[in-house]
């Protein structure tokens, strides 16, 4: 695969389990070595550079992985010490990235009482405390509700706009993905299938969806409909792309006949997904940080 990303963009990459995702920021990272070809972050190749890499970034994994026994302050003074942040400007940073994500009033409080919001965003301070370029950002929201979801989202573009870093973002949250990224890329297979802003990939769809559920549905009639754009049928369950189908809605249902349920909506990030993959996008096997070890053993064994 081959692709650029911007300055100050928020980049999605998205694709089903084994697509790739989790060896592609492996390597950008700098964690594992790539069997050809090269990368540059920040302008630094992660072949002949990687220590310059890694000054350039930030990660923050799926998993929280902050000693829940320390404060929020010392888990950060902690990191800012294993990345060489001088000592005269410790401070100052912690200050500064602790008030970014409202936590500067519960600095003192150990992890274990943070909630599960609280602490993702001090995994995000923490991503932020060296001040990064580039900020890799796997599953920044999985397993939150979908107010915390919503604040963490803020926050996000909040670093964009203030701190002026690229972030890298992988999700299964298709509403994720469309609010926050400038463009998004889907893989399969090792391959970049497409990549364009959300907006430009809904229209590829080209209409609205129609899902309708019938055991004994008759599909022909409605495929001859001029306004039918694609008609695909899995299981019991009918999904049409339609051109204006609140107009249409009533002759396609009388025509399909027995229909338990059906439901109307336009296209959506998820359509695209599996308008390309031929899968629903679905949660991970297996943690990030599980995926990135077993991918890590592998090198050292070969």
């Amino acid at each position: 695969m081959s692709f650029d990303i911007n300055e100050g963009e928020i980049f999605g990459l998205l694709g089903p389990n084994g697509a790739g995702k989790t060896t592609l920021l492996s390597m950008l990272a700098t964690l594992l070595i790539p069997t050809s070809g090269t990368a540059k972050v920040n302008g630094f190749d992660i072949l002949t550079q990687p220590h310059q890499v890694r000054k350039s970034i930030g990660m923050v994994f799926q998993d929280p992985s902050s000693d829940d026994l320390l404060t929020g302050y010392e888990n950060l003074k902690l990191h800012a010490m294993m990345y060489g942040v001088p000592s005269d400007v410790r401070e100052d940073k912690i200050r500064n990235v602790l008030n970014l994500v409202d936590l500067w009033e519960r600095k003192d409080d150990i992890v274990k009482k943070y909630s599960g919001g609280m602490r993702r965003r001090l995994e995000i301070a923490r991503g932020l405390l060296h001040h990064p370029k580039v900020l890799f950002l796997d599953e920044p929201t999985l397993g939150l509700d979908p107010q915390t979801r919503k604040h963490i989202w803020e926050y996000i573009k909040k670093l964009v706009k203030e701190e002026h870093i690229t972030i890298i973002l992988t999700t299964h949250y298709m509403d994720e993905a469309d609010m926050l990224c400038d463009r998004v890329s889907i893989i399969d297979s090792g391959k970049i299938v497409t990549l364009d802003s959300p907006e430009n990939l809904k229209k590829i769809i080209g209409g609205d969806m129609i899902r309708v559920k019938s055991n004994d549905g008759d599909i022909d009639v409605v495929k001859k409909m001029k306004f039918v754009k694609k008609v695909e049928k899995k299981g019991d369950t009918i999904t049409l792309t339609v051109v204006d189908a609140n107009k249409h809605l009533k002759e396609i249902l009388d025509s399909i006949g027995n229909v338990e349920w059906a439901e109307l909506s336009s296209p959506t990030l998820n359509d695209v997904f599996l308008h390309f993959t031929g899968k629903e996008i679905r949660e991970e096997e297996g943690s990030s940080i599980d995926r990135i070890r077993d991918h890590l053993r592998a090198r050292k064994g070969n």
